[in-house]
C-alpha cells in the first residue's frame, strides 16, 4: 500500500516515489529564504535579525526594559555575543544602557523611542509568520511536523546544536 503525500514543490507524490533529493532541496530552499530576508532586512532597515530580535524582546518587557543576562538567555547566544548586539544597537541610538537605580553594578538596557519606532515599522519576519501558521495547525499535524524535524536533526546530526529562539543564519560558530 503506498501512501499519498505532497512533495517540497506541492505536487502530490507516493511514498514510492520520494527521493532523497527532493528533501535536500527543500532544506536549501528554507536557509536561503532565511539568509535572503536577514539580508533584506539589514538592508532596508539597517539591523541585523539577531538585532531586531533584541529589539523586539525589549518591546514587550515591562519599561521596555531587561538585563543583558535576560537578552542572553532569550537569544540563547553567549554573553560576548549579546554585549556586541547591544553595543552596535547603541551605536544606532536603538537602545540605551542605564546603571540600575539602588545597584550601580546592574546596568539595564533600554528601548529608546527611536528603536521602538523601528520595531513596529518591520513587518512580520518568516519566524513569526511560521509560528502564527504552526499554531493553526491541528495537534495531529502538529506531531508530525515535530516528529520530521527531529528526524531531520537526528540524520544531519544537529541534535548538539544550540538553538535561538528565530530563524537566524548570523549566528557565531
Amino acid at each position: 500500500m503506498h501512501s499519498e503525500s505532497n512533495n517540497v514543490f506541492g505536487q502530490s507524490v507516493q511514498s514510492n516515489q520520494v527521493e532523497y533529493t527532493e528533501i535536500l532541496v527543500g532544506i536549501r530552499k528554507i536557509i536561503r529564504g532565511v539568509n535572503l530576508e536577514n539580508k533584506q532586512v539589514e538592508k532596508k532597515y539597517g539591523v541585523s535579525i539577531p538585532q531586531l530580535l533584541c529589539l523586539n524582546f525589549l518591546s514587550k518587557q515591562n519599561d521596555y526594559t531587561a538585563t543583558s543576562s535576560a537578552i542572553k538567555k532569550y537569544l540563547n547566544l553567549n554573553a560576548s555575543t549579546v554585549t556586541g548586539i547591544v553595543g552596535r544597537l547603541e551605536k544606532k541610538g536603538l537602545v540605551a544602557r542605564l546603571p540600575k537605580s539602588g545597584d550601580k553594578r546592574i546596568t539595564r538596557i533600554v528601548l529608546t523611542a527611536k528603536g521602538n519606532k523601528l520595531v513596529n515599522e518591520i513587518p512580520l519576519l518568516m519566524h513569526d509568520r511560521l509560528a502564527n501558521r504552526l499554531q493553526e495547525l491541528p495537534e495531529d499535524k502538529l506531531v508530525e511536523v515535530l516528529n520530521a524535524v527531529g528526524l531531520l536533526i537526528d540524520i544531519m546530526g544537529a541534535d548538539e546544536v544550540d538553538a535561538s529562539p528565530m530563524i537566524t543564519i548570523d549566528e557565531p560558530i
